[in-house]
This record gives C-alpha cells, sequence and structure tokens, in this order.
C-alpha cells in the first residue's frame, strides 16, 4: 500500500487525473468545466507579487539577539535586557537592484531585522552603511528615480545618477562609501549593519537617551573589487543567496556584534553637528561604541517566497522603551514602509506567519481583504472602543516620555546650516594610497558617459572634501 499524500484541488477535493486536460473527445477543445486546470492556470497567473519598489533583491535567515551587557540605566525594552534572548528574521538586500539582478553588484546592502519580543515585534531597518545620500525624505522619491530606469531607454542611467548626486552635497559622505571597497563586498555575512537613524531609548524612570545601532561582522570585512565581481557575476547571480544559505545549512552560523553609541538630551542640544541628521555619523571618540550582544543566524527559511519575500519590515513597529527622534528621514519611513507592505501585500500583512507576533495580539481593525483571522479583540461583541464588554483597553505604561522639539528650523534644513565635506574628509583620510586608487577608479567608471560638465561639477564637490579627491578622480576620467 502506498503512503503518497493524495493530491487535492485547494478546496480539498482529489485529483484524478495531473497529467491531461479534459477535452471534447481525443482531438475535441478543452472544456470549460476542467476546474482542476483552470484552477492551476488561474493561480500560475496570480504568483507573483509588486516587487518591492527598493531592496528587491534580497536573502535572509532566522536566528537569534543574545543581550549580554546592563543597559537598563537606557532603556526598559525587554528585548534589551542583560539575558534576553529573542528570535529574530534578518533579511539583507541591494537597493537598486531589481528581483533578478545579480548579487554582487556595487551598491548599498540594506539590512533588516525583526526581534520577535515578548512585547509585540521590534523592527530593526538599516542599511550596511551608517549614513544614507539624503537627509530629508521630500528628496528620496527622486533619489530612488535616479536610480531606477530611464523612462525613455528603460535603462539605468548614470547621467541621472550624477547629476543627482552632484546638485546634492549632503550625499558626499555616501557616495565616498559605496565607491569604496567597502560598497560591494563578498557576501551578507562580511558586511556591518547599521540602524543608520538616530532612534531614541527610555527607561522606567521616563528619561530619553538618543542612540545608534551597530551590528559588527565577527567574520570579518571581505570585499570584491570591480574586475572580480564582473567575472563573479558572469559564473554566478546568486553568490549572496549561496553563501548564505550553504553556510547556515552546513552549520556555519554567522554572528554580528551588537553596539549602541548613546547621546543624552542635553548632548545634543550642544553637539556640532545635527545628530539627527542621516548623512552624519557619531564621532566615536566622541560618543563611544557599548558592546550589549550577539546576533547569529542559524537557521534557513523553509520557503523562501513565504518566510523571506513576503517578510515585512517597518520602523513602525517599536516596542516599549524603543522609539523615534527628529530625524526626518526615519519620520517619513514610519509612514511609507508600513504602507508599502499594506499595497504590495495586503491589508493583513502582520498576519502571516513571517511577520506575526509571537506575544498576544488585540486590536479592532477589522475586515478587509485575505482577513482569515476573524476579530482580533478576543471578544466578538468587541468590535470597537471604549466598550462595556471587556474588550481590549490601552495600557498606559507603554506610553513614553515627551519627545522635545527644537524650534531651530535651519538645525534642521537640508539646504543651510550643514557641513556637509568635513566628515568624508575625515574618511578620505583614512584611506591609504591603493584604498585611494580604487576609489578614484570606481567613481571613473561609475561616471563613465555621463556628460563632462556633470563630472566636473561633482568633482569640484570633491574638491571641497580634499584636494587629492577630486584631482584623484579628474585624472582617472582621462
Amino acid at each position: 500500500m502506498s503512503d503518497k499524500k493524495t493530491l487535492t484541488t485547494t478546496a480539498g477535493a482529489p485529483v484524478p487525473d495531473n497529467q491531461n486536460s479534459l477535452t471534447a473527445g481525443a482531438r475535441g477543445p478543452v472544456l470549460l468545466q476542467d476546474y482542476q486546470l483552470l484552477e492551476k492556470l488561474a493561480h500560475q497567473n496570480r504568483e507573483r507579487i509588486p516587487e518591492r519598489v527598493v531592496h528587491a533583491k534580497g536573502w535572509g535567515a532566522y536566528g537569534v539577539l543574545k543581550i549580554t551587557a546592563d543597559i537598563s540605566k537606557y532603556t526598559k525594552a525587554k528585548v534589551l535586557q542583560l539575558g534576553a534572548e529573542t528570535p529574530m528574521l534578518a533579511r539583507f538586500s541591494t537597493v537598486a537592484g531589481e528581483l533578478g539582478a545579480a548579487d554582487a553588484e556595487r551598491d548599498v546592502r540594506g539590512f533588516a531585522l525583526k526581534f520577535y519580543t515578548e512585547e509585540g515585534n521590534w523592527d530593526l531597518v538599516g542599511n550596511n552603511t551608517p549614513v544614507f545620500f539624503v537627509r530629508d525624505p521630500m528628496k528620496f522619491p527622486d533619489f530612488i528615480h535616479t536610480q531606477k530606469r530611464h523612462p525613455k531607454t528603460n535603462m539605468r542611467s548614470a547621467t541621472a545618477a550624477w547629476d543627482f548626486w552632484s546638485l546634492s552635497p549632503e550625499s558626499l559622505h555616501q557616495v565616498t562609501i559605496l565607491m569604496s571597497d567597502r560598497g560591494l563586498p563578498v557576501s551578507p555575512m562580511n558586511m556591518n549593519g547599521y540602524g543608520s537613524h538616530t532612534y531614541s531609548l527610555w527607561n522606567e524612570k521616563g528619561e530619553r537617551y538618543w542612540v545608534k545601532f551597530h551590528f559588527k561582522t565577527a567574520q570579518g570585512h571581505k570585499h570584491y573589487t570591480n574586475a572580480q565581481a564582473e567575472i563573479i557575476v558572469g559564473q554566478n547571480r546568486e553568490t549572496y543567496q549561496e553563501a548564505l544559505f550553504g553556510g547556515i545549512d552546513a552549520g556555519e552560523f554567522p554572528r554580528w556584534n551588537v553596539q549602541i553609541q548613546v547621546m543624552s538630551e542635553a548632548e545634543a542640544e550642544c553637539a556640532p553637528f545635527n545628530p539627527f541628521d542621516l548623512t552624519k555619523v557619531w564621532p566615536h571618540a566622541d560618543y563611544p561604541v557599548i558592546d550589549i550582544g550577539v546576533m547569529e543566524l542559524n537557521r534557513n527559511a523553509e520557503n523562501y517566497f513565504a518566510e523571506i519575500e513576503q517578510a515585512a519590515f517597518s520602523p513602525s513597529n517599536i516596542v516599549p522603551g524603543i522609539s523615534f527622534s527628529p530625524d526626518k528621514m526615519l519620520q517619513a519611513r514610519i509612514f511609507s514602509y508600513a504602507d508599502a507592505h499594506r499595497y504590495r501585500l495586503g491589508t493583513h500583512y502582520e498576519a502571516l506567519p513571517v511577520n506575526a507576533p509571537k506575544c498576544p495580539v488585540h486590536h479592532y481593525h477589522k475586515d478587509g481583504s485575505m482577513n482569515f483571522m476573524g476579530q482580533q479583540s478576543g471578544n466578538v461583541d468587541a468590535y470597537y472602543e471604549p466598550n462595556s464588554v471587556n474588550g481590549p483597553v490601552e495600557d498606559k505604561s507603554a506610553m513614553e516620555p515627551p519627545l522635545k522639539i527644537d524650534g531651530n528650523a535651519d538645525r534642521y534644513n537640508h539646504r543651510d546650516g550643514n557641513d556637509d565635506f568635513s566628515q568624508p574628509r575625515a574618511l578620505f583620510e583614512l584611506f591609504d594610497d591603493k584604498q585611494r586608487e580604487r576609489l578614484f577608479s570606481n567613481i571613473a567608471d561609475a561616471m563613465n558617459g555621463i556628460p563632462k560638465e556633470i563630472a566636473e561639477r561633482q568633482c569640484k564637490l570633491f574638491d571641497q572634501i580634499h584636494k587629492n579627491y577630486g584631482e584623484g578622480v579628474r585624472a582617472k576620467l582621462k
């Protein structure tokens, strides 16, 4: 007797023939009543969902966050208390690459983390760089347009990218990182991760601290040159997926050391730079890193689409003890990420198993497409609030302290009052001669074919960082 499972339709009916369509006679046309054929074709037509507008190509795995330091003076978040071990999901990605793009392309990498805490999901959605190209969300859609396809040629446009960057000095820091060695990591395991934005922590006393999150690779930094990547891509377009999945499958579990930088509210008020500017880093000499734990990835997904492609990360997912800041880019992402998921995955995207919290969930959201959970209030009569039928109620202990608002408009204006050259200069001065030569060559390669006036405008910005920077790029362009 066979122990094979019976093939069924989605409604559970057994399928008698999965090889031949029903026809009107041996040579007759296919019958409309062949509901099994229609079901297969209809499902195939709907197997693809919209790819992410950015971060479309990604690789992910499950793991655990272990906290090894006592930072209770900064936060009441249970996930960050000494000894806490929290299951998690990580997804790495390229920013500009489409779903079918090669893994080993020069690009910023996404570094998205979902922690399934006992107080709800905490998502930290960052990159492998501590800064970004723009500091104001008004500029973000335009920037992404430059990284995507030209509306007429349907090809990527180096001219558009460099035109935008040469007109946006705040991009200099990120451009320098992108065009440096670290712009092309060998694998997800060989790169750092950063929360990038300034977030905040708050403790049991209601005291708030500004914080930066860092995830430092324990595997060491490894990078490809452009020439090496060209060969790699010609041989295998899925090198990141192969390295991450294959390594974990073989029991080689990658780890990252988790660190934070902390700044008090008083320190932020007198900082010589805007601490909420996404194009800036906090100098480690002034705000030293604090080791707080280890992140390890140790389990692959069973189904890539269900668990990685449908994974939805949003900065709006926070827990008591962790919150936001006046970072304009962060403020916009609180809305845009969750909104993108509702469009791409559906109204109830957070009820999908990969996104669902591991703690009890009670809310009054109703109906909508694909509501397979029913009423989430715990009582069918409690479908509004306030009510008299013992429905879920607010918890004042989760109320965070008030956010102090800085009235200095220039401090947060991307056009005025910002120094966009000092930090890239400090980074450039850390490079040795060989690293600088590769930087110049990478930029020249990326500028290939763009109008000379745009290239010169960008070089003049490099001049303001360091005279050798602009001169070095010009020499490679000749």
